[in-house]
């Protein structure tokens, strides 16, 4: 009895994704700036405003030497950091459940967007593509809700010029114990336990717990020291994202990084590196 609900139910998914998708497709409110016009941007932490003491996401605009906040909710924080992390709760919450839906039916989500400013509100949307649709379906969101979903289910994230813009006007402070991504890379903070585990150098630098796209591809580990970007010691995670916001622009970020006994070297392109699905707990759980 079980086994047919359940084939019933893989049997339904699709043709409910697609009735509640036709559904909402008519109140869906039109994309105030046209996918083009956009910039794709990489989710790099979370942190706090200097001003009015809310959590916000920091975007780092690739060639612009900026990291953009965005304000967003504390339960939204809490899933953007469990999609950068890798952690997986026991059960899934709202944002893991969601993703498991998608991921369960033909529906993708490909895209998110943060489109428009209205009455110090920002507004985002989810693109998704449906069988049997020629043309995507835009959903209105909240830019939090797409961002968190956007980690979990890998899709890129594009930001509107204008919304980039007002976002530059908002005073932020990062966190020097958070997780931190960028280039692909995610680095943690390192301590003594932490170095003694994992046989790195007495040196100072961060941890290397999960790369991605180039970085892998160029070599880079878990579980690997990065000991300079650009030149200048990582101090903290937060440190690293400055490094690498501070990349001269049309000039790729140059990493030296202590990796299984050996100094490597490794220069990485500052743009924004292919999403893929965060669904499971990274290469070096710390």
């Amino acid at each position: 009895m079980r086994e047919s609900l359940s084939k019933l139910a893989h049997l339904l998914a699709p043709c409910m994704v697609l009735l509640m998708a036709w559904s909402l497709s008519a109140q869906a409110r039109e994309l105030a700036v046209e996918p083009e016009e956009m910039v794709e941007v990489e989710v790099a932490t979370v942190g706090m405003s200097g001003m009015a003491g809310v959590p916000v996401v920091l975007l780092r605009e690739p060639g612009a030497r900026e990291v953009i906040p965005i304000y967003i909710g504390v339960s939204e924080a809490r899933a953007i950091l469990r999609a950068l992390t890798g952690e997986r709760p026991p059960r899934p919450l709202t944002h893991e459940l969601l993703g498991d839906v998608l991921a369960g039916t033909e529906a993708a989500l490909t895209r998110v967007y943060v489109d428009a400013l209205t009455d110090s509100t920002f507004l985002g949307m989810l693109e998704l593509t449906l069988p049997g649709r020629d043309e995507p379906l835009h959903i209105d969101s909240r830019p939090s809700d797409a961002i968190a979903l956007a980690l979990t289910a890998g899709a890129s994230i594009h930001v509107a010029p204008e919304v980039l813009e007002a976002a530059r006007q908002i005073e932020y402070q990062g966190f020097d114990d958070q997780v931190v991504v960028a280039l692909g890379i995610t680095v943690t903070p390192l301590d003594d336990d932490l170095r003694e585990a994992l046989g790195l150098p007495d040196r100072a630098g961060v941890l290397v717990s999960d790369v991605r796209g180039a970085a892998a591809e160029a070599g880079l580990m878990p579980g690997a020291m990065l000991l300079e970007a650009n030149g200048e010691t990582p101090e903290s995670p937060m440190h690293f994202l400055e490094l690498v916001r501070d990349t001269p622009t049309d000039e790729p970020a140059r990493l030296r990084v202590w990796q299984r006994g050996e100094i490597i070297e490794v220069e990485l392109s500052t743009e924004v590196p292919t999403p893929s699905p965060r669904r499971r707990a990274p290469g070096l759980e710390v």
